[in-house]
């Protein structure tokens, strides 16, 4: 099974972002996230959130595992461009363009890894209404030394002031 996730509008050229993407596109996915972690080019940014958030539609709406997921494809096109420009000399103008690119990250899942089978692996977190009694004890002589620990102002009297020392 194929998922996607996708980022658009994305405020820089396609052609940047792509240098990243291709050169994680054949890593697995661990590989790949680490790779985009060290990576020093403003797009890897970019390129790790949308692979995190592939990643999160996996395990979260589909119920797949880490494990079981694999990057198949990682395309970057091009967006809509703002077009400027620049006065310069002798009342002409040049053009800006200000590219904008759309990333789209596609996981496929392992060969025979059904979705049902996932689920089964999965352990959903129960909700724990109560603290444990002795959870609750050691909160509240952790709280008890905190108090003990701080100190008092010491108050200053007029007998106490060492006159020598003020002068």
């Amino acid at each position: 099974m194929l998922i996607t996730a996708t980022q658009k509008y994305t405020r820089q050229s396609p052609r940047k972002v792509r240098l990243v993407a291709n050169a994680v596109k054949k890593l697995s996915l661990e590989a790949a996230l680490k790779q985009l972690a060290i990576m020093d080019k403003r797009a890897s940014v970019v390129v790790i959130k949308t692979v995190r958030q592939a990643i999160a539609n996996a395990m979260n709406n589909h119920r797949y595992l880490f494990a079981d997921l694999a990057i198949a494809d990682i395309r970057v096109g091009e967006g809509p461009k703002f077009k400027r420009f620049q006065a310069v000399s002798r009342g002409r103008a040049h053009s800006i363009i200000k590219r904008s690119s759309h990333i789209t990250v596609v996981l496929k899942t392992a060969e025979g890894q059904k979705p049902e089978a996932a689920v089964a692996k999965i352990k959903k977190p129960e909700v724990v209404k109560e603290v444990s009694k002795s959870v609750q004890q050691k909160a509240d002589k952790n709280l008890a030394k905190a108090v003990t620990k701080v100190k008092q102002p010491k108050v200053v009297t007029k007998k106490t002031v060492n006159r020598t020392t003020h002068k």
